[in-house]
Order: structure tokens, then C-alpha cells, then sequence
């Protein structure tokens, strides 16, 4: 009879333990619905295991089920209150709620969720994301409810520290809020000197765009394109090309290179490939083959409005 039982529980927690990994998988597979389902039945067995709780709230949050993901990460933050993760965890939950929400309503959340990662960054003196977090809500609020444009260079400091890449870029991010485009150009620089990570080439880009700067953007993504030899970085010429009228025989070619090399790895559908030269060749005036490829991208992808909007316009040339 106890060996029965005996059996009886090790097969028990043999399948949870299954039911557990399944549902890592499924989460590095992105399917986070079923990665919820097989948590949930977990839980009813092992209603505190705190590693399923933490899966359970990353499912529900790459659902966008904010108040979900909020319930497990509160508790715990609350039943492990030296834990820094959980606490970043639980004020990420709580700042994407509010990003969701009126901006009344979330002003009622705003002091939960800077608590949270204050607290996370006073558990975790190297805890990076919880600072990016605070350089992100110092720079984003306004000043009559904390913002604080200092704080945020402080906490950008404090991440140079812990990281150069991070801390450069941050700062680079930092004064772009603030309106200071030559200090945030020399901080994206920097960050590409010491780190020359693709996440450093794509600020600076984004920073050149919104600065108005296309021909810099190029260069700047055709230099990322020759250190990490990276296929989307073609698109992203070519988008850049498309959207400012500019160097278009530079952008088709980067965009058919796309095109042509293109794998699920690359992130973006070929039919976004498609309506960037559908952009180009209506650029030309070359209104056959502009139709051409907006068809193509409308084919690959129906749902996409912009896709149709487009299309009428090339129509009209």
C-alpha cells in the first residue's frame, strides 16, 4: 500500500514538472495562451510555486492582460518583498496597465509603479532593466506628477556605471526628451563606439529620423549593415529610402536584397518589402510598377489598411 502511494506521488509531480516545462517552451515559442493553460492547471496542484506564478504573470502579460499579470506579480512582490525581479516585474505590469488606461485613471497607479522600481533598484544595486525603467518614468512624466529630468540622468549614470552601452545610450535618450539633439547625437555615438550593438545603431537611426536627418539614418544603418552583416538591416535602408524620398535606387536594391535572403528570422513580413518599393516606384511616377507591389504587399497581408490606402493613392497618379 505505500509503495502504491509512493509511486502515486512521484508520477504527481513528474507531470507537474512536465505540465511546467511545457509551458516554458510554449512561451519560447510564443504560444502564450497554451503557456497559460498548462500553468493554470499546474497551479490548481501547486497552488505556490513561485516559479509557475512568475510564468503564469509573463504569459498573461505577453497577452496584454494587464490586470492578470498585475494579480501574480503582486503577490509576489508581496509574500517576497526582497526580491528585486518581482518587484520590477510588478511596476512593469502596473506602468503598461496605466499606458492602456485614461490618463486620469492611471494617474491613481503612477505612484505604485515608481515605488516598485525604486524599490527594485534599491534591492539590486546591478539591476539594469530596473533602471532603464526609472530613466524611462523620470523622462516620460510631467513634472507637476515627479518627472524629472535629473533623476533620470542620475539613473543613467548609475547604469554607465554598471554598463557603458546602457549608460550611453540612455543618456542619448534622455537628452532627445529634453530637446538637446547634439548631446543625445554624442551619446548615440558613443554607445555605438564601446558597444556597436545593433540596439545602439537602431537609436541612433530613430534619432536621426525624428531629427529629420534620412540621409544620416542611411549611413548609419549601412554602417550596422557592414559590422553585423544583418539582412534586416536592407529593410530598414530601404523603409528610410521609401518614406523621405531619398537615395531611391540605394533603397530598392537594399530592399530586393531583402527580399531576396529573406528568413522568419528577420522579423518583418516581405509584404512590408513589397509596399516600401510600391513607395519608391510612386515616388518615380512608375505607376505599373508601383501597382505591382502594392498588389503584392495587399496579397501577402489584406488585413494591413495602410496597404490599401496606398494603393488608391498610386492609383490616382
Amino acid at each position: 500500500m505505500y509503495r502504491f502511494f509512493w509511486i502515486l506521488l512521484v508520477s504527481s509531480m513528474c507531470f507537474s514538472q512536465t505540465s511546467k516545462e511545457k509551458a516554458e517552451t510554449f512561451i519560447e515559442k510564443k504560444e502564450f495562451k497554451k503557456a497559460q493553460s498548462e500553468l493554470l492547471l499546474f497551479l490548481k496542484t501547486n497552488p505556490k510555486d513561485i516559479d509557475a506564478i512568475e510564468l503564469l504573470g509573463d504569459a498573461y502579460g505577453h497577452q496584454k492582460k494587464w490586470d492578470d499579470a498585475i494579480s501574480q506579480y503582486q503577490y509576489l512582490s508581496q509574500n517576497h518583498p526582497k526580491n528585486a525581479n518581482y518587484q520590477y516585474k510588478y511596476g512593469g505590469a502596473l506602468g503598461m496597465k496605466a499606458l492602456s488606461i485614461s490618463k486620469i485613471k492611471a494617474l491613481g497607479i503612477i505612484g505604485d509603479v515608481k515605488e516598485a522600481f525604486l524599490k527594485a533598484a534599491e534591492l539590486d544595486p546591478k539591476h539594469i532593466d530596473a533602471r532603464w525603467a526609472l530613466v524611462e518614468l523620470y523622462v516620460s512624466l510631467p513634472g507637476i506628477i515627479g518627472g524629472s529630468t535629473s533623476k533620470a540622468l542620475d539613473y543613467a549614470q548609475e547604469l554607465e556605471k554598471l554598463s557603458k552601452v546602457d549608460g550611453y545610450l540612455a543618456k542619448g535618450y534622455v537628452y532627445e526628451y529634453d530637446d538637446e539633439p547634439k548631446l543625445a547625437e554624442k551619446y548615440y555615438r558613443l554607445a555605438i563606439k564601446v558597444g556597436g550593438s545593433i540596439t545602439c545603431f537602431e537609436k541612433l537611426t530613430s534619432f536621426y529620423e525624428g531629427q529629420n536627418q534620412p540621409d544620416k539614418a542611411i549611413s548609419n544603418l549601412e554602417a550596422a549593415q557592414q559590422k553585423h552583416q544583418r539582412n534586416a538591416m536592407h529593410y530598414q535602408i530601404g523603409k528610410v529610402s521609401a518614406d523621405y524620398n531619398i537615395q531611391l535606387d540605394k533603397g530598392e536594391k537594399c530592399l530586393k536584397a531583402y527580399l531576396s535572403h529573406h528568413s522568419a528570422k528577420d522579423g518583418v513580413p516581405k509584404a512590408w518589402a513589397y509596399y516600401r518599393l510600391a513607395q519608391i516606384y510612386k515616388h518615380r511616377g512608375h505607376k505599373t510598377e508601383a501597382l505591382k507591389w502594392i498588389n503584392k504587399a495587399i496579397s501577402g497581408l489584406p488585413e494591413i489598411e495602410v496597404f490599401k490606402k496606398e494603393k488608391t493613392v498610386i492609383s490616382k497618379l
